[in-house]
């Protein structure tokens, strides 16, 4: 388990550093902060004072190295705009990322687990079809229109929820709704292919001639077998969720990590952009890494070397 874990995280530390890399090396093609920051009509004189003040000047190799060298340190620099630390920046928005990615989370796991033991339960090929096809229904949307459809019709038509904002539980609902069924289909394909495979066991035949109960061999026995694929999918998912906070965040306005990003972009603000994309895919990382702790606990047949 040791050397699993070491090989994991060094894996984890060289992704991470290829992340930011390519953030670093991709924001220089959004433009020069240094013409963001300064009004229309400034000379070039004043453009190449801001440029040296900012580091901007040195060759770009010789910022990538400074950059990586602050960034070991902890340092990533100062927003450009609003000149407090840019880190500092995206920690303020992480609870509203979390919160919104992990109720996502729960949303869609918690729907596939019901609706795949309805289906199992009860066998009915009519109940099965119309979830199934409600589910790719949702699935066909895209998150975009999907939100702003939410919208018109629980906020604008009915006046049940808030459309926009973060503070209340009501604020949640749309958009966590949104996010958490976008790959509700996918989880119940898979949960109900491995609820399948494993009803094709010899131990699940010998649980029945034991004289157990449809319910019994359903929860006790089948179900821990076919959570494994479902929790290594649903793991990658939480991070992918992480990072696709961007759109239902500027669809909802909610005050994410996402859209603070998304705001970064317009406005130049690099040290924001490479700080937030650099926490994000630090919890991409982790959360692959404890999903894959996780299987190796669920199932003891997977060896860790």
């Amino acid at each position: 388990m040791a050397i699993f874990l070491i090989k994991r995280l060094l894996q984890s530390a060289l992704t991470v550093l290829g992340v930011i890399t390519a953030a670093f090396f991709l924001v220089r093609l959004a433009g020069d902060p240094a013409v963001l920051q300064l009004s229309a009509e400034a000379s070039a004189e004043d453009i190449a004072r801001v440029r040296e003040s900012l580091g901007l000047d040195r060759p770009l190799i010789i910022q990538y190295l400074d950059f990586i060298w602050r960034v070991l340190h902890g340092d990533f620099g100062v927003s450009l705009r609003q000149n407090v630390p840019a880190m500092d920046l995206v920690l303020e928005r992480v609870p509203a990322t979390l919160e919104l990615a992990l109720t996502s989370f729960v949303i869609g796991i918690g729907l596939a687990f019901v609706f795949g033991i309805m289906m199992r339960m009860t066998g009915s090929r009519t109940l099965r079809q119309v979830i199934m096809w409600i589910a790719l229904g949702r699935q066909a949307i895209p998150i975009f229109s999907f939100g702003l459809l939410m919208i018109l019709i629980f906020s604008v038509w009915l006046k049940w929820l808030p459309s926009l904002g973060r503070g209340t539980l009501a604020h949640l609902v749309l958009p966590a709704l949104t996010l958490g069924t976008y790959e509700l289909a996918l989880y119940l394909r898979l949960f109900n292919a491995s609820l399948a495979t494993e009803q094709r066991q010899d131990y699940v035949r010998t649980a029945y001639a034991k004289g157990q109960g449809k319910i019994q061999v359903l929860l006790g026995h089948m179900l821990p077998n076919a959570l494994l694929p479902l929790v290594t999918v649903a793991g990658i998912n939480l991070g992918l969720l992480l990072g696709g906070t961007v759109v239902t965040e500027t669809v909802f306005s909610w005050p994410g990590v996402g859209r603070l990003i998304v705001q970064s972009v317009s406005q130049r603000d690099f040290p924001v952009i490479i700080a937030g994309v650099f926490l994000i895919s630090l919890m991409f990382v982790v959360i692959n890494l404890i999903v894959d702790v996780l299987y190796g606990l669920l199932d003891p047949r997977v060896r860790m070397v």
